[in-house]
């Protein structure tokens, strides 16, 4: 980070929601992804992200939109900077308040935007209007009012589509390296130990790894971990607990990871969204 770059982070404590209003020049984020849903507005400059294979360019007043999972990063134009307001909801307590609007959610399916970014003014309004609720701790009555006009502006962008297990269309190998990651997140897997369990050797397997989800095994591997982390810390685990339960060689290896991915130190995260003292 630039000494001009800032970021101020929050959680409401009801919601579990995260509001994030961030200034960055040049670079911001090194590609990751969140266990999240992201919403946010571009307030000022040219905010650009890949995201779904496309690169794009969010501007003033325009819409970001980004499920679980979905990898992504964050910069501005060379010599130019961006200002956004963002707000990071749990799926599950999305899930539950949608069910209120849409009256029944099919059993086996999950919330999908359609698009990445839109220029919808009416929903940049509504979240602008959730963010600053949320983030000034206004009466909770008028918390919940501004969440309920922002999710009702926010259905004409979702839709409902069927949970994904194991995708046919996914390279098998590639699929069972994710699952064997995901079930040794703490171990210090070498990339020829995971090509041997999937039966493949490793230069196959990170091409096919890399086709699937968008980044060769060992960034996968690491981005996940950090995920973790990041629900640790908010639960006002230490970073030196969340480092060592996850693998890390110590809590500034941690440290370097999580900053070059979510722009700040897992201490301050910690802070600013467990109210844990240091």
């Amino acid at each position: 980070m630039s000494p001009r770059d800032w970021i101020d982070l929050s959680q409401d404590s009801e919601t579990g929601i995260e509001t994030l209003r961030a200034h960055f020049e040049g670079h911001a984020y090194d590609p990751h992804w969140h266990d999240s849903y992201l919403i946010g507005v571009t307030e000022q400059g040219v905010q650009q992200f890949n995201c779904r294979r496309q690169r794009h360019s969010s501007t003033r007043g325009k819409v970001f939109m980004l499920e679980p999972g979905e990898i992504h990063d964050g910069e501005a134009p060379e010599d130019a900077s961006f200002t956004y307001s963002s707000l990071y909801i749990d799926p599950q307590w999305l899930m539950r308040e949608l069910r209120l609007v849409y009256g029944e959610v099919p059993c086996g399916y999950e919330l999908h935007f359609d698009v990445s970014l839109t220029a919808d003014a009416p929903l940049a309004q509504a979240i602008s209007v959730a963010f600053k609720a949320l983030q000034s701790k206004e009466l909770r009555i008028v918390r919940q009012s501004a969440l309920d006009a922002l999710f009702d502006k926010l259905t004409h962008h979702v839709r409902w589509r069927m949970r994904m297990g194991g995708s046919p269309r996914l390279p098998s190998v590639a699929l069972q390296a994710r699952d064997y990651l995901h079930a040794h997140m703490a171990e210090d897997i070498g990339l020829d130990d995971l090509a041997r369990v999937v039966g493949t050797d490793r230069f196959r397997l990170t091409r096919a790894f890399k086709a699937a989800f968008g980044m060769p095994p060992h960034a996968y591997f690491i981005q996940l971990r950090l995920a973790r982390a990041r629900r640790m810390l908010a639960l006002g685990v230490s970073p030196s607990a969340a480092a060592a339960d996850l693998g890390f060689a110590d809590q500034s290896h941690l440290g370097r990871w999580f900053r070059r991915a979510y722009g700040l130190t897992p201490a301050h995260y910690r802070r600013r969204c467990s109210n844990v003292p240091d």
